[in-house]
């Protein structure tokens, strides 16, 4: 079901009623304070170039989700990407990035390789590590931050739900290492 209208999500990890916030923050005393800058992705992404795709990354914006291990280290399958199949593989591989850290391009027409997908907020969940994960957001949504600015739209975006990232408002991965759990 569609809907329009903005939600405030919970960025502490106390609220009861999580993905949304219902104030447990202000009673904890959290310290929500954004951290994160906003910069262009373009202007904090560096470049590994391949023979017919180049791929950038923003290590800032890692939500420690692994799907760039899964075939391989993406860094190292970049090179292998020369024909169609490698390439629609190596990006296919880096669209899974939750975060959007890696993007994949095309070097011949400089368009992202990115996938196609809906306006939705959905929240990461992480069996092998025995954690919940961040809230994924997708499809080109705007996050304003708490001083009203709003953030660069992205297709594929990481927002902390577990409170101790120090890159707020986005995930750094912060939550397998405190153990936090949804729950």
């Amino acid at each position: 079901m569609a809907t329009k209208g903005a939600y405030f999500l919970c960025r502490c990890g106390l609220s009861a009623s999580k993905p949304f916030c219902d104030g447990s923050h202000a009673r904890a005393g959290f310290d929500g304070a954004e951290t994160a800058g906003h910069e262009p992705y373009a202007d904090v992404a560096q470049e590994i170039d391949g023979p017919v795709t180049v791929l950038t990354d923003a290590e800032v914006l890692c939500a420690f989700a692994r799907f760039c291990d899964r075939d391989g280290q993406v860094w190292n399958t970049v090179a292998r990407a020369d024909t169609d199949s490698a390439q629609a593989g190596f990006a296919a591989q880096v669209g899974q990035c939750p975060s959007g850290r890696l993007i994949a391009w095309d070097r011949g027409s400089g368009k992202a390789l990115e996938p196609d997908l809906p306006p939705s907020i959905l929240l990461v969940e992480d069996p092998q590590q025995g954690v919940s994960g961040p809230i994924w957001v997708r499809g080109g949504i705007t996050v304003i931050g708490a001083d009203g600015v709003a953030y660069e739209v992205r297709n594929r975006l990481t927002l902390c739900r577990c409170g101790a990232s120090s890159n707020k408002p986005f995930c750094d991965g912060a939550h397998a290492s405190i153990g936090f759990k949804d729950e």
